[in-house]
């Protein structure tokens, strides 16, 4: 649901403006309506950019210290901008220095791998045969194609034979033309003794470097944090100062907030012990009322959902309580194993209790859509790690009432058809809200005539979707009732589409029967993919089980047992990672798409972010 709030007008004399401001930051629930843009506040620039510097560099030291084990931090200490400026530029070129030594080390460590194909030689011993009139050439080809008369026509000698490539080098005398069909490479202008001494030095350098950086991250990551955490109040302080509209001189200075309905008394009683003035003023349809969301330990799993989108405005319901449900069961159908859903539900407990409190929403989300799919995967897709339960003897009581992929297609489209009308519910009883009783009736009558359709054709229309469906023929009274349901509702859109103007209502009634028709059709095929996505998975698990049976069946069995574990193992982990992407992206493409458009989601709304101290 959406937090009920309550808007305020603040007036303060322009001498005590700034001790009003930090009365209403220690009181810290308040939203203070932001107006005015403060771009062109070369001030507040200024510290928006030292922050954006400044984040990148605590991440760095942060991922330091979690590497230290039991960092000793030292506290936040007192630290000038100046100084800030400073020790960032010290980490920043401490860090490149790092990145080039890494660079350094790994080239050379390319080049001490290619001359250990030459072995250990001396430059002064080929620098000696150069003065002497002779010269020492590389090369390396394909042990097939070294010609042994290469040796008589250059003095060829082969130094090395690794895997079927031959090193060897040529000593001719200083312009003799050597035509020899192999790589000729550019050697290293050092021997190998240098390369490693080279290497070693490198590796003492970037080790000085890391040891540098790791006591930076000890000594001032709550220094620089906590100046980060100042910077933020800064600024969040100087945004509100802006706000500020002033009035008879600049004398007074006025200001628009909003706090909760039950935080409101509480913010008028220190006012007024402040002797500060203020006003409840009346909410309008066009106010940009902050958005604050509080629902129960289920749905509130799935706010960031909702905020992924869109946080809804002040005249819309909170939708998260809404699709919490369909997501879940979108889901379960799209991963369709219940096998996979297994290993979630696991992988959510156990990590509970081993990750920070941070991450325990997440994981519960977790347990939930792994309990959703373990359900939904043994009995709609009948699948337990690729391989299909149906055909287990101790499930046989219960064999008939599993689905089959024929009536699984039917639950996603009969699924679809649940999940408009449920959308096209929630929109009427928006308008309800929103406009009234009058608006809303075209809504209302729309929902009837689709039920009622529903009802008498739906079934025809899930046949024509694989084997005709066995279900007895509705009564005759109950197909009459239906018709006549949406025979009247046929005449209530047509006459209340917009009401009290006939005309325009029916121009209106019709151009809206072509877009639901038109919609509902494309709509409703787009939740097949529930069945597609769910078959997919199911179908490529048993894949790599057949792989990791036949593969290698022919083995000893102290062979076959490993290697079999590792194609189950590697071919199911890429399988529950293809699949848990898949059925996320494509839930949340049903309910961002065919849920908010029908529903009629119009968003827009700013979070509830109170005036306080960080």
């Amino acid at each position: 649901m959406i937090v009920k709030m309550k808007k305020y007008a603040f007036m303060a004399y322009h001498k005590e403006y700034d001790d009003f401001l930090h009365a209403l930051r220690d009181i810290g629930v308040v939203h203070v309506t932001v107006n005015k843009s403060v771009t062109a506040n070369t001030d507040m620039q200024q510290l928006l950019s030292t922050r954006k510097q400044l984040t990148p560099v605590l991440a760095l030291l942060k991922q330091l210290n979690e590497k230290t084990e039991s960092p000793d931090l030292q506290p936040a200490r007192p630290i000038s901008k100046k100084d800030v400026q400073l020790l960032m530029e010290l980490i920043g070129h401490l860090q490149e220095k790092k990145e080039e030594v890494e660079i350094e080390i790994q080239t050379l460590e390319k080049e001490i791998e290619y001359m250990q194909a030459w072995g250990d030689f001396s430059y002064k011993t080929i620098m000696k045969l150069k003065q002497a009139g002779y010269v020492v050439s590389f090369f390396s080809c394909p042990e097939a194609r070294f010609d042994p008369q290469w040796e008589e026509k250059y003095n060829a000698f082969i130094i090395n034979k690794i895997k079927t490539v031959c090193y060897f080098i040529t000593i001719t005398k200083i312009g003799t033309h050597i035509s020899i069909e192999a790589d000729h490479p550019k050697m290293p202008d050092t021997g190998l003794d240098l390369l490693r001494a080279e290497h070693e030095q490198n590796k003492e350098v970037l080790q000085h470097t890391e040891d540098q950086l790791k006591k930076i991250a000890v000594k001032d990551y709550n220094t620089l944090a906590e100046f980060e955490r100042s910077l933020q109040n800064e600024f969040n302080y100087s945004q509100v100062v802006a706000q500020g509209e002033r009035h008879a001189g600049d004398k007074l200075i006025f200001l628009e907030g909003w706090t909760t309905v039950e935080k409101a008394k509480m913010v008028e009683a220190e006012l007024d012990s402040h002797g500060y003035f203020y006003q409840q003023l009346e909410i309008s349809q066009e106010d940009k009322m902050p958005i604050l969301l509080k629902n129960n330990r289920y749905a509130r799993l799935f706010e960031p959902l909702t905020r992924m989108f869109a946080l809804p405005n002040h005249t819309e319901i909170d939708p998260t309580p809404l699709l919490a449900p369909f997501f879940m069961l979108f889901f379960g159908l799209c991963f369709g194993d219940a096998g996979y859903g297994l290993v979630l539900l696991i992988l959510g407990f156990v990590l509970n209790r081993r990750l920070s409190r941070d991450m325990w929403p997440i994981l519960s989300l977790v347990q939930w859509l792994g309990g959703a799919t373990l359900v939904l995967g043994a009995v709609v897709g009948g699948v337990f790690f690729g391989f299909p339960i149906a055909t287990w003897p101790a499930l046989e009581p219960v064999r008939n009432y599993m689905f089959t992929q024929d009536a699984q297609m039917k639950l996603s489209l009969a699924m679809g058809l649940l999940h408009i009308v449920f959308s096209k519910s929630v929109a009427a009883y928006k308008t309800q809200r929103q406009k009234g009783v009058k608006h809303s009736i075209a809504h209302w009558a729309w929902v009837m005539v689709i039920t009622s359709l529903i009802i008498v054709f739906g079934p025809f229309v899930l046949s024509l979707f694989g084997e005709p469906l066995n279900w007895p023929p509705l009564p005759p009274a109950v197909v009459y009732v239906c018709y006549a349901i949406a025979g009247a509702s046929v005449l209530i859109i047509l006459l209340f589409t917009v009401p009290g103007k006939m005309f325009p209502s029916m121009g209106m009634a019709l151009w809206n029967t072509y877009n639901v028709a038109a919609g509902m059709l494309g709509d409703t095929l787009s939740y097949i993919r529930l069945f597609a996505i769910g078959l997919t998975g199911c179908i490529l698990g048993g894949v790599f089980n057949m792989l990791g049976i036949e593969m290698t069946a022919d083995l000893p069995i102290g062979l076959r047992i490993p290697l079999m574990l590792i194609i189950l193992l590697v071919g199911h982990g890429l399988n529950i990672i293809l699949g848990l992407i898949s059925s996320s992206v494509h839930s949340l493409r049903l309910i961002f798409v065919e849920y908010f458009k029908n529903a009629e989601y119009e968003g827009g709304g700013i979070a509830y972010a109170p005036f306080k101290k960080i």
